[in-house]
């Protein structure tokens, strides 16, 4: 009887870690960019699963990460504006500000602002946050220009891509 109250409840435990691992087979970004019209300004919102962001960090520094501490988001910032940028009529990185990043049990989300640049003034986006990573992320980039909306994907095959 107790060997098999022990079988069940061990098959039980494998049945959950299998469940988990089945959980998460997909690892996706989604960036969405828009003008704030009460500012001028290009504003940037990117969300990234929480668990895909702490396993890269882990993995870099070999480390737990804190994001609620400012020294832990500094070391996501430098990530983050070194593999997402966007450029201008001229062929040059438009300069991104950090706003700040929320984070919960599902999501990071990031948030930056283009100052005083309409996204109609925008040509080229490079996205390859997570693809250096997880070969199978993909980034979704959903654009407003105007009243016409645009989206871009990019992965480890597709970095940067022009503006329609």
């Amino acid at each position: 009887m107790e060997a098999t109250r022990l079988r069940a409840a061990l098959a039980a435990t494998l049945l959950c870690a299998a469940l988990g691992a089945q959980a998460h087979r997909f690892h996706v970004g989604m960036t969405d960019i828009g003008l704030n019209p009460a500012t001028g300004s290009t504003e940037i919102v990117h969300t990234y699963m929480t668990h895909d962001v702490e396993a890269l960090l882990a993995n870099l520094y070999q480390r737990q990460f804190d994001l609620a501490e400012p020294d832990d988001e500094a070391v996501l910032r430098a990530y983050v504006e070194q593999r997402f940028a966007l450029e201008g009529a001229d062929g040059r990185r438009l300069p991104l500000q950090w706003v700040g990043v929320r984070v919960d049990t599902e999501r990071v989300m990031i948030y930056q602002e283009l100052a005083h640049v309409a996204p109609t003034e925008l040509r080229r986006i490079h996205d390859e946050v997570l693809t250096d990573f997880l070969p199978g992320q993909v980034n979704t980039v959903n654009i407003r220009r105007g009243a016409a909306s645009s989206t871009l994907t990019f992965g480890r095959e597709q970095r940067s891509a022009d503006l329609p």
